[in-house]
């Protein structure tokens, strides 16, 4: 397909800068992915359209105050080195071993190797060491204590460029069940839910599945390539628990639903799914395949083994699912890998129409706008 397919006309009034009130208290598009019927639904009321035995997936990582705002260390006159009057600016995407980190920098050009920097009068000082993909940098980190710590008090939350305004309300860019630090950017379907509504899912017998996958930037990179197969997609780090494997193979076996809250969940049980057939002792973990060879082993059933490392899978509309039975998700921007992935599970012509519908009904858009469940009614 191509990436043309994917765009569509969104009226900038549609774009959310602030969250809803209240978390439950967004809309909620309900799409039946074989008909393309639909409903205009709160988010309060997903509850309604849960059924015992399902497995709700949930990605429990924890978005870093990753934006770092310093200055780069110029040298004297006298061979010490003093703060020079440049400013930087970092965007920290995804940590190496041994303290160094992948980052995107402002201004880029100045921050060459051997460029030391400062942040936080000096409780946390840098180094580039070299120069990564797309022009990201890696720098070196020195500092004592708690790295994490550190951020939480010298860093700020890297919201979306198309975020113009900082939440009135802290802590909204992040879930409710967020655990594990290490994300770029926050699993937004996921901000929608409360402790509360949680509660009252699992008293209505739906078991919660938290798995891990820390997002980085390159999932809302624009696709700059004509065709959709010609994409490379970013590795991310994800984690499944033997605990969180048992959950969602179980409920799978007793014939419930395993629903994916985001595209992020989505894309980590699908990346880490094999074949039922497949004797686990021999089986290994691929982080990629194409999306043939990935869906060409004639197997009808899959399970999640206990797993972790890096995926770049892309999906788009041909792939065939392996686990995925309904999904949670926002609305998504034009010509994007999401939007992508959310045509192939409930098809392109159901999806556009969608989008446009919502477009009509005045739904908001992106991070903090309103909520999508695609199932099978």
């Amino acid at each position: 397909m191509k990436t043309s397919d994917f765009h569509f006309d969104l009226p900038d009034a549609l774009i959310a800068q602030q969250p809803a009130a209240e978390r439950t208290g967004s809309r909620l598009f309900v799409l039946d992915k074989d008909s393309g019927e639909y409903r205009h639904e709160n988010f309060r009321h997903i509850i309604n359209y849960l059924h015992p035995g399902d497995c709700l997936v949930l990605n429990d990582t924890k978005v870093l105050p990753a934006r770092l705002h310093g200055h780069i260390l110029g040298e004297g006159k006298d061979g010490q080195e003093n703060e020079a009057a440049r400013a930087v600016e970092l965007l920290l995407l995804s940590c190496h071993e041994g303290d160094v980190w992948e980052a995107l920098a402002k201004p880029a050009k100045h921050c060459r190797p051997g460029v030391r920097l400062t942040f936080g009068e000096g409780i946390l000082t840098g180094a580039v060491t070299g120069i990564g993909t797309d022009g990201t940098r890696l720098i070196q980190f020195s500092y004592t204590g708690s790295f994490e710590e550190i951020l939480d008090r010298i860093g700020e939350m890297p919201l979306p460029p198309y975020i113009k305004e900082k939440p009135a309300t802290p802590g909204r860019y992040q879930t409710v069940y967020a655990r594990h630090a290490g994300s770029a950017a926050a699993p937004t379907a996921g901000l929608h839910f409360t402790d509360e509504l949680l509660e009252d899912i699992k008293a209505k017998g739906v078991s919660l599945a938290y798995i891990t996958l820390h997002v980085g930037l390159g999932t809302f990179r624009p696709v700059r390539v004509a065709d959709v197969a010609g994409h490379q997609m970013h590795a991310e780090s994800y984690e499944i628990t033997p605990a969180a494997a048992d959950i969602i193979n179980e409920a799978k076996k007793n014939g419930g639903r395993i629903i994916a809250v985001g595209t992020t969940a989505c894309r980590t049980l699908e990346a880490a799914a094999k074949p039922r057939t497949l004797d686990m002792a021999e089986d290994t973990i691929r982080p990629r395949a194409s999306v043939d060879a990935e869906n060409d082993d004639g197997a009808k059933e899959y399970y999640l083994p206990p797993s972790s490392g890096q995926t770049d899978i892309f999906i788009y509309p041909s792939y065939r699912f392996k686990l995925t039975d309904a999904l949670i998700t926002n609305f998504h921007l034009p010509g994007s890998t999401l939007i992508m992935l959310v045509a192939a599970f409930a098809g392109h012509g159901h999806i556009m129409a969608a989008y446009a519908e919502a477009i009509r009904a005045g739904y908001r858009f992106y991070s903090f706008g309103d909520a999508m469940l695609i199932h099978c009614c």
